[in-house]
Parts: C-alpha cells; sequence; structure tokens
C-alpha cells in the first residue's frame, strides 16, 4: 500500500510504494500539497504494480502520467501518437491551405505511415532522425529525384513535425537533424526554340494555350500557371500579382500584349474564379497529371523531347523539355533580345513586394518595355 510521510528538513512529501521488482522505495513528490502527494504516490504503485503483472505499456504510462498532470495542473496532458498527431495537424489544414498542397501534404503523410507500419502508433517523440532518414532514403530508392524527396522531407514532412515542436509535444524536430539530398545540375535540359513554341501555340487548346503563352511570356512556373485566378490579372495596368507557391514571395510581372489578348477573350468571372478552370487544382505528377498532359500535348505539336531519366519505380521521367523549359525561355529570350542583367534578374528572379515597392515608376516602364521585346509567337 503506498503511503506518504515527511522528512526532517524537507518542506516535500516524499512517497512509499513498491516498484516493479517489488522492492519498497521512498521518493520525493517535490510537492507541499498533501493531496497531490497521495495521488503520486498512488500512480507509483499502479506503475509498479503493472510491472511486475507484465501489463505495463506505454499507452498505460502515458494514462497515469496525463492524470498526474491534470490533477495537479488542472489542464490536461497531450500525449499524440505519430499517426494521431499527423491526422490531427491534416484536419487542421483544411481551410488554410490550397486544395493542391493539401492534397500534397496528405499523401506523403500517408506514405510515411505506410513506411513506419507499427511504429506509426508509437509515441510522437519515439520519431527519430533515424526513421525520417530511412524514409528519405527509401524514397531515394524508390527513383524519385533528390529535389522531390528534399521537399517531400523538408518541405512537406517537417510541417507537422515542427508544429508539434513548436508545441512541446516534442523536445526536438527529427526532420530538422536529417539533411537533404544533393542536387546534380540539370545536365541536358534545353529552352523550347521560338519556332517550338509557336508550334505548342498552335496545337494547344483552351486553358492549355494559355498556360503555355503564360509560362513563356512571365517565367512562372506550372504550378503557379495553374492555380493563377482571376485575383491576380491586372488587365487595365497589364500586371500579373500574386503569390508564388515555392518561396511564397509576392510578385508583380508586366503582361505581354500577346497574353493580355488572350486573357480578355476569356470570360471573367469572379475574383477568386481560376483563369485555368481545367488546370487549376490539379496535381503535377501521375498518369494524369499537369507534367502528363504537357508531354502529350508536346506530342501534338510534334516536338521531340529526349528522356534524362528513368521513370522507373515511384519517380518521374525526366526529360530535356517540360513547361519548365518555358521559364528558361523566357530568360534566353529576353538575353536575346538585348536586356540588361540587372533587368532580366529583376523579371526571373520575380522580385518581392518591398523591393517592387521601391521601384520608380521609370524602373517599371523599364521591365514592362523588357518584357514586350519577347516575341510573338502566335500566327
Amino acid at each position: 500500500m503506498a503511503s506518504i510521510f515527511r522528512k526532517p528538513n524537507s518542506p516535500f512529501w516524499f512517497a512509499a510504494y513498491r516498484d516493479v521488482d517489488g522492492q519498497r522505495r521512498q521518493k520525493t513528490t517535490k510537492t507541499k500539497n498533501r493531496g497531490q502527494a497521495i495521488d503520486m504516490a498512488r500512480a507509483w504503485e499502479r506503475l509498479g504494480e503493472s510491472g511486475r503483472k507484465g501489463t505495463l505499456t506505454e499507452a498505460v504510462a502515458r494514462s497515469v502520467v496525463a492524470q498526474l498532470v491534470e490533477q495537479a495542473t488542472g489542464s490536461p496532458l497531450h500525449f499524440y501518437t505519430c499517426r494521431a498527431w499527423l491526422e490531427e495537424w491534416l484536419v487542421g489544414k483544411v481551410g488554410t491551405t490550397s486544395a493542391g498542397t493539401l492534397t500534397r501534404y496528405r499523401q506523403v503523410i500517408a506514405d510515411f505511415m505506410t513506411f513506419l507500419g507499427p511504429r506509426a502508433d508509437l509515441g510522437l517523440a519515439a520519431i527519430s532522425p533515424t526513421d525520417v532518414r530511412a524514409f528519405r532514403d527509401h524514397l531515394s530508392a524508390g527513383k524519385r529525384a533528390p529535389s522531390t524527396v528534399n521537399l517531400q522531407i523538408k518541405k512537406v514532412l517537417n510541417v507537422p513535425f515542427a508544429a508539434a515542436s513548436k508545441f512541446g509535444f516534442i523536445p526536438l524536430n527529427p526532420c530538422a537533424a536529417v539533411e537533404s539530398l544533393r542536387v546534380r545540375d540539370s545536365e541536358g535540359r534545353e529552352n523550347f526554340s521560338e519556332e517550338q513554341i509557336r508550334q505548342l501555340v498552335m496545337a494547344a487548346e483552351g486553358d492549355w494555350q494559355g498556360a503555355v503563352l503564360a509560362g513563356y511570356y512571365t517565367g512562372l512556373r506550372l504550378g503557379d500557371v495553374a492555380n493563377l485566378n482571376w485575383e491576380a490579372v491586372d488587365l487595365q495596368n497589364g500586371l500579373l500579382r500574386l503569390k508564388t507557391t515555392k518561396t511564397g514571395a509576392a510578385v508583380t510581372m508586366p503582361l505581354h500584349e500577346e497574353l493580355k489578348r488572350w486573357l480578355c477573350r476569356q470570360n471573367h468571372r469572379t475574383a477568386k474564379a481560376p483563369v485555368f478552370p481545367t488546370l487549376a487544382d490539379k496535381r503535377s505528377g501521375g498518369a494524369g497529371g499537369l507534367s502528363a498532359q504537357f508531354a502529350k500535348l508536346l506530342q501534338r505539336a510534334s516536338i521531340t523531347r529526349k528522356e534524362l531519366r528513368s521513370g522507373e519505380g515511384a519517380g518521374h521521367r525526366t526529360s530535356n523539355l517540360s513547361f519548365h523549359s518555358l521559364r528558361h525561355s523566357f530568360v534566353s529570350a529576353l538575353a536575346n533580345a538585348g536586356v540588361a542583367p540587372d533587368v532580366r534578374r529583376k523579371l526571373s528572379g520575380h522580385a518581392d513586394e518591398r523591393i517592387h515597392a521601391r521601384y520608380s515608376h521609370h524602373e517599371i516602364e523599364i521591365m514592362r518595355a523588357a518584357v514586350a521585346k519577347v516575341p510573338n509567337v502566335r500566327a
């Protein structure tokens, strides 16, 4: 039977109880409150009894500790398994992030849970950098590109674990200690020629035609183009304003007249409506993803591309020509038109709001004139 007592010259109550080996133990409760001391002594007694009976589990221990903390502070102590925390975190992201980003979060977390197996149901603090590193290597072995693996670990999985660390549910974020894979330069990558872009525009229909024009005349990435909404389009002033997905930077781009004409021909709906409704909120990878759709567009345009990387396993194919090549073609067109390097950097680097706010009207007009030098590609 557990009991409490005081020792001379100590302001705290001591507990007497039997441990898992049946030995009588004496331990300070570090509390002056008699009721709390009794509760702690009884809890330690219960843990010892469970240990002797072989019924002591992590769940039992968590329950006992949680009861003690709630009795002492009046507030419940949150213990999460890895699975429970990640599922709760995902629920909290609904309505606070884009559909495409939420889909990416869900897929990576589902893959991580599958990889962990039974370990997914251990306490959140049991997940170590070793687990995350092994998951990283598992993804790499599945033929995913290093840049893709790094994104899944550092930009996706890291986020819920960083939040758990911030809330005090775990002492350290296990993703923070895992190094990114080395990403090699994209050897063999090519730009589209002016003629190839004309072929693409002629072969494209509907939203894809506008997306190709947007990619070529702004240098924006596929995800940013696909999820563009009318709120970002200022036709009156000939500007495009949006926040990029990759960096989160607020950017402003002058609209090329060719792109502006295409946009003016579209049906303008509410500000939040997508400019390219058939492309919006679609994933990039996968058999029916945006990248695969663009590859089919290349075929219709009779543009041959070379495979730089095998698509075996879970990895995607990497080729010398992709939607991202339009970004490089944009920069190349600026250079060929004699646009000064500093202006090219401003346009291709997509300066953020704070920098743009310091641009004079003259500087903005210089950027507008630079974009106008990019050749028209529509017949």
